[in-house]
């Protein structure tokens, strides 16, 4: 019994591999939102936490919110959220396969009917919000 000594050619990959195909930019963008739809659960749990503590400590959190940076980084935040939405939204036939009396349902129906819900639920939200 020998052991092998050499090791196995492993070709280099670039850094910035997931340039090449748009495919791949869009994957990585679509994991990389991820880390801004955490940013908005924690602005959003800040925001609840000040409103609990007072129209003071709400103050200082609109003060802060309304700052330049914070401004930039909720746009940032949203437009990755909305990519988020977007690609998940038309991944999602994939990922399930709804039958209606024996029938598949297309997934163009599937994922007009989820951009649908997130109008209803939108409208309702802001309903809530604005009355």
């Amino acid at each position: 019994m020998t052991a092998s000594t050499g090791r196995s050619y492993r070709r280099p990959i670039a850094l910035f591999w997931w340039l090449s195909r748009r495919s791949y930019l869009l994957f990585v963008l679509r994991e990389l939102s991820a880390v801004f739809v955490a940013w908005f659960v924690v602005y959003l749990l800040l925001l609840v936490n000040a409103i609990g503590d007072g129209a003071p400590s709400y103050a200082r959190f609109v003060d802060w919110s309304g700052s330049s940076w914070v401004l930039v980084l909720n746009l940032i935040a949203l437009a990755f959220v909305l990519l988020h939405v977007v690609t998940w939204f038309g991944l999602a036939p994939r990922a399930m396969v709804v039958r209606l009396r024996g029938h598949r349902i297309p997934p163009p129906q599937i994922v007009a009917a989820h951009y649908l819900a997130w109008l209803l639920l939108s409208a309702i939200v802001a309903w809530v919000v604005l009355r």
